[in-house]
């Protein structure tokens, strides 16, 4: 049902949850799992501005998604790490659509009953108004 499923990270600890369930989604069609990474670029400046700064990062972040790879039980599945650069809402909805992804998983911060408006700008609800796919958000 869902083989091509993204699994957006910021490398936290609570991230596991959501990649547990894309690993049990994609083992039933020996489907593929694009961990993605997005390194936020700083505004108003160029790549070649702090390229030696981005490359590094860059560097970190794929060490930290074969790390997160390396954990996972992978037999039957296909977990393909991806970097790139941007503002981290669009360039997961941009990957989704150019991937012609079937399901973006993700977590999500809970919202509090008391203060129910500071729930409302996070990247998880953005991507699940924009995103052209279903996106399953985990908690």
């Amino acid at each position: 049902m869902f083989k091509n499923i993204l699994v957006p990270t910021d490398f936290l600890d609570d991230d596991q949850h959501a990649l547990d369930i894309a690993v049990r989604l994609c083992s039933m069609d020996n489907g593929v799992i694009s961990l993605l990474h997005v390194i936020e670029v700083i505004q108003n400046t160029t790549f070649e501005e702090f390229e030696d700064f981005y490359s590094g990062l860059e560097k970190r972040s794929f060490k930290g998604l074969s790390d997160i790879i390396d954990r996972l039980d992978t037999q039957e599945i296909t977990v393909e790490p991806r970097v790139v650069y941007g503002n981290r809402t669009r360039e997961i909805v941009r990957y989704g659509e150019e991937n012609s992804v079937d399901l973006i998983i993700m977590k999500s911060h809970k919202v509090d009953l008391e203060e129910r408006s500071q729930g409302w700008g996070t990247i998880s609800y953005k991507v699940s108004i924009l995103a052209q796919c279903p996106v399953l958000l985990v908690k």
